[in-house]
């Protein structure tokens, strides 16, 4: 076999390798206050999230249905450790801010199809649940805007509700600079926001029943815009399977392992190998 053949092959089992593998990140550091990678705190795998969502469903046939899903989180420890950000550091809260969409089947599977998550770094603490812009979600400074990427999803019942407990993935990606810097560190001490960086969130979703008036208010009238019972006129709100309801999630927050440089290069010359491979044998 001739060295470009080799190359070529080379190249196709990397293609097949990476499309099927996404090494999580290990050992990153996070600075909730962003002063920089040395005063920050290493984070074994992820950030504990949790957060509750407004969801409404438009049915487009007796199986099938598209989703808006407007959703406000609050990030306040990582690996479920116990050390809540604003008790270690100066920095107030972590939290964001969801807008997604996509379309399911009932008694089936729902994908989301885009949307965008806004994570916030407030430097008073205690805002978050408060009447303060969007539940006090999305107040201070902005540190990451990410990319919904199609795909995730996870399953509901007949009514379109999520099945209980059931599991919610979400796939994500910031473009260089989408990442504020001084806040992101990745396992090699790089400041991730010179870098094209995705990520993944999973939630364990539960229909609330009775979400509070404040919930209500704040989530469903304000940041969704929903003019239904509870946010017009004086009838209270109140879930309606099929149509609109609230659900809870607590979940994860993790990073993909960015490629070292050198790899890129290598993958890169491999493809350059399979071109010349391809016009040789034209």
């Amino acid at each position: 076999m001739t060295f470009l053949k080799k190359l070529g092959c080379a190249a196709a089992f990397g293609l097949a390798a990476g499309a099927s593998q996404a090494s999580i990140m290990n050992d990153w550091t996070f600075n909730p206050a962003g002063s920089g990678q040395a005063k920050g705190q290493e984070i074994n795998e992820y950030l504990d999230v949790n957060g509750n969502a407004f969801i409404e469903l438009n049915a487009t046939s007796k199986t099938s249905f598209n989703f808006v899903e407007h959703a406000v989180f609050n990030l306040s420890q990582a690996d479920s450790n116990g050390q809540l950000f604003p008790v270690n550091y100066a920095g107030g809260n972590i939290t964001a801010t969801f807008e997604g969409y996509g379309a399911g089947t009932f008694g089936g599977a729902f994908k989301f199809t885009g949307g965008t998550i806004k994570m916030y770094q407030n430097p008073a603490n205690g805002q978050y649940g408060s009447v303060s812009g969007i539940y006090g979600a999305n107040l201070g400074n902005l540190i990451g805007t990410f990319t919904v990427l199609a795909g995730g999803g996870g399953t509901v019942d007949g009514k379109g509700n999520p099945t209980d407990n059931g599991q919610v993935s979400i796939f994500l990606k910031a473009s260089k600079g989408a990442l504020a810097a001084n806040y992101f560190f990745d396992d090699l001490g790089q400041d991730m926001s010179g870098f094209n960086v995705e990520a993944f969130a999973f939630t364990n979703a539960n229909t609330v029943g009775a979400p509070t008036n404040r919930l209500v208010k704040e989530v469903a009238c304000q940041f969704a815009g929903f003019t239904g019972p509870g946010c017009a006129g004086n009838s209270p709100y109140k879930n309606v399977a099929g149509d609109h309801f609230f659900v809870s999630n607590n979940g994860q927050f993790k990073f993909n392992e960015i490629p070292e440089p050198g790899s890129v290069a290598l993958f890169g010359i491999a493809l350059f190998g399979i071109g010349a491979l391809r016009r040789r044998v034209k």
